[in-house]
């Protein structure tokens, strides 16, 4: 029995509707997922062999492996490139399902009237834009969930000085549950700037546009959503900072505490010039303020919090307003 036939009402419709839009879109995950898998195996045998031989990506190993240092090393960029590009596909996916939403799923049905007659077969608006939202929002949140899973099981199957960094927009942003976050965000917006707009055109440049603005501003506070590790080291010591944390600021402090740029007392070459310019301004040391690798969990909790919060209050607003249209 096929997954058509044992739904009922209006969300049978909905699928019925734009089951070809389904199809495509659910081809097109599943050929991406392929491609991200096949790509990583590939890319996992490239290593395997490379490793198994005698040469080193250092190029420590003569002249004589040059050439291979140099063919697997435009092997992981090509990678790296591809795990890019995927992460970025799944990143801008939901400013894609907002216009789908806002434009043919809700601003079509009311620009043409066709909701009309759903309302009249015993079908109450509630009930419409429910089930108007709801098959979206099962099959889009299992198929980024599927990806996100598939891109991550990828990034950590070749770990090399290639891959791509956790804290990268890319990257972060196709990771679960914040991709989860921003495709229930992208639905929600879409409703309600499809209820609100009416035209198809016009309601899905709009939902991309809201949606695109609250992504960019997200990320731009995405380092201040969780507090900052600093850590601090003599001039001539070591700083303790975790491999692939992102850093977000390093300069030199003072003996009072204050922090001054990295290029402060910088001299080059002359050495005996810059110890006098940092014992002038009793420079002691450097600061490194980071996130950890550790503060991934952190800052994608945090980040679908204010997604889901944002989702939440945009589809009350939306069923506020379909109420209003039909007082």
């Amino acid at each position: 029995m096929s997954t058509l036939t044992t739904l009922r009402g209006p969300a049978r419709v909905v699928v019925r509707q734009h089951r070809s839009t389904l199809r495509v879109a659910g081809l097109l995950a599943l050929a991406g997922a392929v491609a991200v898998i096949g790509f990583t195996l590939w890319a996992s045998h490239v290593i395997d062999s490379f490793e198994a031989g005698s040469c080193e990506a250092s190029g420590l190993s003569g002249p004589a492996c040059d050439q291979r240092i140099v063919d697997f090393s435009g092997s992981m960029s090509l990678f790296q490139r591809e795990l890019t590009w995927a992460g970025l596909v799944l990143t801008v996916l939901p400013g894609l399902v907002s216009a789908f939403v806002a434009g043919p799923l809700i601003a079509r049905e009311l620009e043409s009237g066709t909701y009309r007659v759903a309302w009249t077969q015993s079908v109450t608006p509630t009930r419409w834009l429910v089930a108007k939202l709801s098959v979206p929002t099962v099959f889009l949140v299992a198929g980024v969930t599927v990806l996100s899973t598939v891109l991550a099981w990828a990034q950590t199957r070749t770990a090399t000085d290639y891959t791509v960094d956790w804290f990268d927009a890319p990257v972060f942003g196709a990771t679960a549950p914040v991709v989860i976050g921003y495709t229930l965000l992208g639905i929600a917006v879409g409703a309600l700037t499809g209820l609100l707009v009416h035209r198809t055109v016009a309601a899905t440049a709009v939902a991309v546009v809201v949606t695109g603005a609250v992504m960019a501003a997200l990320v731009s506070l995405r380092s201040s959503l969780w507090p900052l590790r600093t850590t601090s080291g003599t001039t001539d010591g070591r700083l303790d900072v975790p491999i692939e944390s992102w850093v977000l600021d390093v300069g030199r402090v003072t003996a009072s505490g204050d922090r001054l740029p990295t290029d402060v007392c910088w001299r080059g070459a002359n050495e005996a010039q810059e110890a006098r310019c940092m014992a002038d301004r009793d420079i002691t040391g450097w600061f490194v303020d980071h996130h950890p690798p550790s503060h991934l969990w952190p800052l994608q909790l945090v980040e679908t919090g204010i997604l889901l919060v944002l989702a939440t209050l945009a589809l009350a607003l939306a069923f506020r307003v379909l109420r209003r249209r039909t007082a």
